[in-house]
């Protein structure tokens, strides 16, 4: 029998961990590591492998490299082509990797309809963001939107993984502001309105 008080908590851990992977892939990745190699969160039997020191040395490398390619100009569009689908995995295999002692199809079918559904959501919201600030400022304000979202990345990652509840109500919050420009910018777009 499934434990629903643990099902909402995993699903709320995966919930801001892949939000978080919509600023940046490997950083939410990397703390999730972290956090189950020291026991702060359980993985997934399948999932064993992301708490291992291979695992942590590599998403450290990566993330490391993430965060410093996002300061080259007009790479970070390169980049943010790249992340738009990586950051849908990102945020299925994080939200996965949370979701233990769950018959497979359920645990990735979650992961994908609520870490990929997160994900993408917060990466499309930065897209929009970067595409701004290179239209107007000619892609020198983008330095400036890649740290926002790199302590975006870091800060959402570690409230996800100790304080989980207040991580989610705050992406909740976010995810409630994207709505309503999306809905408001259409509206404004309608002929006659």
């Amino acid at each position: 029998m499934q434990d629903y008080g643990g099902l909402f908590f995993s699903l709320c851990l995966g919930l801001g961990l892949s939000a978080s992977s919509g600023f940046r892939i490997f950083v939410p990745m990397l703390v999730a590591a972290i956090a189950a190699k020291v026991g702060v969160i359980p993985l997934a039997e399948n999932m064993a492998w992301m708490g291992s020191w291979t695992a942590i040395i590599i998403l450290g490398t990566a993330t490391l490299g993430e965060i410093v390619a996002y300061y080259f100009p007009w790479f970070d569009h390169i980049l943010d082509v790249i992340a738009s689908p990586s950051a849908l995995i990102a945020g299925t295999v994080l939200t996965a990797s949370v979701l233990t002692g769950m018959d497979p199809a359920w645990q990735w079918g979650l992961g994908l309809i609520v870490g990929g559904g997160s994900a993408g959501l917060t990466q499309a919201s930065t897209v929009t963001l970067r595409a701004g600030s290179t239209a107007t400022t000619g892609g020198i304000g983008n330095p400036l939107v890649a740290t926002f979202e790199h302590f975006a990345a870091i800060i959402g990652s570690v409230l996800s993984v100790w304080l989980t509840y207040i991580a989610v109500f705050l992406f909740g919050i976010f995810f409630l502001v994207i709505v309503y420009f999306i809905l408001r910018r259409k509206k404004g777009a309608t002929p006659g309105a």
